[in-house]
């Protein structure tokens, strides 16, 4: 089960609990005791979960850096061009690196 559910569920149980030995006749104190060990046991429960939520991820300090220079974009449009100039010189098509067919 995950944590914020197991949470919100001990919550309810605690809420229950409480209303339980609000109503309860203080006359039964042996059942008093109990119904008071076993909030206890629901408080102590919740401290444990509420220990083992995640955090959320901490951002990056330092800000990125652009994926790609105007330089190096630069750089790759030209060898793309040498590449599909060398492929039409061997007649091959520079997408799909098949032998182009013949036209009339």
């Amino acid at each position: 089960m995950k944590a914020k559910k197991a949470l919100k569920r001990l919550n309810k149980v605690e809420a229950l609990l409480s209303d339980v030995i609000d109503q309860f006749p203080a006359s039964k104190a042996s059942l008093g005791e109990l119904l008071h060990s076993a909030k206890a046991a629901v408080v102590s429960a919740k401290k444990t979960v509420n220990s083992q939520l995640k955090k959320p991820p901490v951002r990056a300090q330092t800000p990125r850096q652009e994926r790609l220079t105007p330089e190096g974009r630069k750089r790759i449009s030209l060898a793309a061009k040498k590449r599909w100039q060398i492929a039409k010189r061997k007649g091959m098509d520079a997408v799909t690196a098949r032998r182009l067919g013949k036209t009339a």
